[in-house]
């Protein structure tokens, strides 16, 4: 961890919660990033590379970032919940954050098995009347899990070589919703020496998507 990545812990629905908070290294923060990691029975954990790159992407942009682990993971207590428990958990950071930092657009992002969790809170919070400013799924869980519709913005970043996620499946869950999928050439599910893509391509995205949309839109 660098110096301005925080460890902590608070109450969870199942029991105590570990977290680790990343801020901006300069300035105020802009937003609040939450990153959910990848299956917890397959050894997923909130250091997980790709989960770093994704908290490192949104420091990047100036957001405060969060993430915990999973029930069972490290120092989280209870057990796994099959994506339901977890969501509540999420959900219950989401709050915490939010009240944290009131007034901040509110990013959400995962990897994995985290992209399903992410899908059902954005799903939540939709209902809610409060839905989250935007969505970064990395290594969908499409075909896997039963992901949540997501908003057009939602950016999608998959594996060409992913032999855990099929990029079939992937394409299948999106094609639906018309949202497109970026495709890194040779990477694995765990994107193996292409992490910095991922960065490189969230920061990229998240700063000119909305205006690559409005562009294809006008032609």
């Amino acid at each position: 961890m660098n110096k301005n990545t925080k460890h902590f812990t608070m109450q969870g629905n199942a029991g105590l919660m570990e977290g680790l908070l990343d801020k901006p290294t300069e300035g105020a923060p802009r937003g609040i990033a939450l990153v959910a990691h990848p299956h917890p029975l397959y050894g997923g954990t909130m250091e997980n590379k790709v989960t770093q790159t994704l908290a490192r992407a949104f420091v990047s942009l100036g957001y405060v970032v969060a993430r915990i682990n999973f029930r069972g993971v490290g120092q989280s207590e209870g057990v796994h919940d099959r994506g339901h428990g977890e969501t509540d958990d999420m959900e219950l950071l989401y709050r915490h954050m939010t009240e944290q930092y009131p007034g901040l657009p509110v990013a959400l992002s995962g990897f994995s098995f985290g992209t399903y969790v992410q899908s059902q809170l954005q799903k939540r919070l939709t209902a809610a009347g409060t839905p989250a400013e935007r969505l970064v799924l990395v290594g969908s869980a499409a075909g896997k899990w039963e992901m949540a519709d997501v908003p057009a913005n939602t950016i999608l970043i998959h594996g060409e070589n992913d032999d855990t996620i099929p990029l079939q499946a992937v394409f299948d869950w999106a094609r639906p919703q018309d949202i497109p999928v970026l495709v890194i050439p040779g990477a694995d599910h765990f994107f193996h020496r292409k992490l910095g893509h991922i960065k490189s391509w969230v920061i990229a995205l998240w700063q000119g998507g909305s205006q690559q949309k409005d562009d294809a839109d006008a032609e």
